[in-house]
């Protein structure tokens, strides 16, 4: 079964991107970061996000996160579905941190359970095709609303409309130029429908 091994954020500064993700994700986590002054303006079709624990802990990311140059989009709340917030990267990036839990059961750690990118799709059902044609098994589908793959390796890949996941990070959808995003996984190198570009995991360099 196809996995994916870590993403590649391309930053227009790339020391200070990598600084970003050590600090508020840790130097274990499955992101690289590479020099890129691709064009690119608005929303960039996809977004990472942090499942954790409890609210504690999603505090503790974005709080971290803000000490380190990132901005509110979403502030941190509760909801019907549980609890989180969104945050912008200095690079552009967009960073989700939720839990299902409303209230904390232990000691709060700035530790995350999974991580996920989410692919914004104009076409799902045709995205969804593509990815299972190259290994992707399908562990939820809602149609052609989201898909949710099975995950071997460090990071979880899902697929949203690229309006539903706008919505759901809270930016506006229009966007354009580059991704500035490389998935790293057993399935590349390959470039999906919606342009978003896999690299082979052993051509990548660690940060």
């Amino acid at each position: 079964m196809a996995n994916i091994e870590s993403v590649t954020i391309e930053a227009a500064d790339p020391t200070a991107a990598e600084h970003f993700y050590a600090t508020v994700l840790g130097p274990a986590a499955p992101v690289h970061v590479r020099a890129s002054g691709a064009a690119s303006t608005g929303f960039r079709g996809f977004t990472l996000s942090l499942v954790v624990s409890q609210p504690g802990n999603a505090d503790l990311f974005i709080e971290a996160a803000l000490r380190a140059g990132a901005t509110i989009v979403k502030p941190a709340a509760k909801s019907f579905w549980g609890y989180g917030g969104v945050v912008q990267a200095p690079d552009g990036t967009i960073l989700k941190v939720a839990t299902s839990e409303k209230k904390d059961s232990a000691p709060t750690r700035q530790e995350f359970d999974q991580f996920v990118v989410l692919l914004g799709a104009s076409d799902v059902a045709a995205s969804k095709r593509f990815y299972v044609e190259n290994g992707f098994a399908v562990a939820k589908s809602f149609g052609r609303m989201y898909v949710e793959f099975a995950a071997e390796g460090p990071v979880k890949l899902g697929l949203y409309g690229r309006r539903a996941l706008a919505k759901d990070a809270g930016v506006a959808p229009d966007g354009t130029g580059s991704h500035r995003l490389a998935i790293n996984g057993v399935a590349g190198p390959l470039t999906d429908p919606d342009g978003f570009a896999w690299e082979a995991a052993s051509t990548t360099a660690n940060r």
